[in-house]
Parts: structure tokens; sequence; C-alpha cells
């Protein structure tokens, strides 16, 4: 499920032990910290020792840590090593990548799935992370609601994963871990079709509000240059029959 890493990239070992940790606040300094998991249990990262410790009250698999509890560590290590990460999902489109950002519930997993099954290759589904212009590849897969996964004809049932139970779509490897990252499409419930350009300004204001991790701060100097990318509101009525013409009307805004 994970990219091939280069060899020059950080080194983070992964540990789980289980129990029940004190509750203390969260912490994030330059070299620790320490993460309330929402699914109950502690992330301690120390970036001296290389090392992410989850306290978890119960087991984990491997496809577990993977995702969605890596996305954390990964978000933590991102703000240590100055690259701006974000709640984003991203995808392949005139030879970058596109992301794909929204409020819960806005149908963010549900786009990128579609776009999978409609054989366009998925950056990532959960945490885009980002540096220097350049977005990287997320674990291989894409997790759904078990609804979303009936109402397109794809996912593994997985059971209980995190909070909630989980349908798992396998994704294929990328050609590269990194791809030049094109814009931003952000997406909205509306009555009806919209579409609308924003300004660089209107962009970094919702760059904010998607940042990847709670008590980080992003460079300002790389957000801006992020906010200057090119950025949609894409607002779509909340009709499964209308998902293909949606989808469409995405790819075409991403490679005009």
């Amino acid at each position: 499920m994970l990219v091939d890493a280069r060899p020059e990239w950080p080194h983070l070992g992964i540990a789980v032990e289980h129990g029940a940790p004190p509750l203390t606040p969260e912490v994030l300094t330059a070299d620790h910290a320490e993460i309330i998991l929402k699914t109950g249990g502690r992330l301690f990262i120390d970036r001296r020792d290389e090392v992410a410790r989850y306290a978890v009250p119960r087991h984990l698999s491997d496809d577990e840590l993977v995702h969605p509890f890596l996305a954390p560590a990964a978000a933590v290590m991102a703000h240590w090593l100055g690259r701006p990460s974000f709640h984003a999902g991203a995808f392949v489109a005139d030879g970058g990548a596109w992301a794909v950002a929204g409020d819960r519930e806005a149908g963010k997993s549900s786009t990128v799935a579609w776009l999978a099954g409609q054989g366009h290759p998925i950056v990532t589904d959960d945490i885009l992370v980002t540096e220097g212009g350049a977005a990287y590849a997320g674990p291989r897969s894409v997790d759904l609601r078990g609804d979303t996964a009936d109402r397109l004809g794809i996912g593994s049932e997985l059971g209980v994963v995190g909070t909630r139970e989980r349908w798992r779509v396998a994704l294929p490897q990328l050609g590269a871990a990194t791809l030049p990252l094109r814009g931003w499409i952000f997406l909205e419930w509306t009555s009806e079709p919209q579409l609308r350009r924003l300004s660089p300004s209107e962009c970094l204001t919702r760059l904010i509000s998607h940042i990847g991790m709670r008590r980080s701060t992003a460079d300002p100097a790389a957000l801006l240059e992020l906010a200057m990318l090119p950025a949609w509101d894409f607002g779509r009525r909340r009709d499964w029959a209308l998902m293909d013409e949606t989808g469409e009307r995405l790819l075409s805004l991403a490679s005009s």
C-alpha cells in the first residue's frame, strides 16, 4: 500500500503498544509531538529517534496502520520538514496532480473513488503533502462508506477501521512518487451546478481551513505560492444519477 521510498527520504520507524495512555494535552514542539487519535489512544513522535509510537486500546493490522493511522504521523513529519500538508485528495490530469478538497461530507473520497473506477490515476485520498510545488503520492487505497461503495460498485469490506466501517478500493502504483501540483478544486453541494474561479486570497483562506494537522502552522511564503495556482469552487447537485456527468465536468476542468 505504500509507494517506493527513495533512499534519501527521511526514515520513520513505527511502533504499536496496547494500553490506555495518560489523558494529557496535545503537544507539538520542534522535535516532539503527542497527538490525540480520534479513534482512541495517542500518537507519540520523536524526531530525534525517528520513531512514531502508537498507544492504542486494541491490535492494529498493517493495513490499518498504513491507512488511516499513518496520516497524523505523516502530517507531523511534513510539518517538521517544512512541507505544507492538507486534508485533500488528488488525481492526475495534464501530467500533474489536481487537489480535491472540501468540508466534511462534501464527497471528496467518493469523487476520488469514481475517478479511480474510471481508470484515472489517483495521487492520494486523505492527506496531501506538498513541497516546492510538488505533490507526494499517498497510500494506494481509497476508503469509502458502505452506501458509497454500493453505489459505485467498488471496494472490499474491511469492517470497522478507525471509527467507522470501511470499504477499501485498492489503487495501482503511480509511475512517480511526486508530481507537479497543477491546481485546487474545492467541492461543495449546491442546488444547481456552479463553477467559480477563486482569487489567490480566496484560495489561501480555503487552504488554511484544510491544513493537515491541528496546532501546526505552515510557512506563509509556501502557502502563498500554493494559493497562486489555479483554484476553483466546484458546486454540484447531491444526486448519484449525476455522478458520471459531474466527474466528466471535473476532468474537463482539470484538463483545460
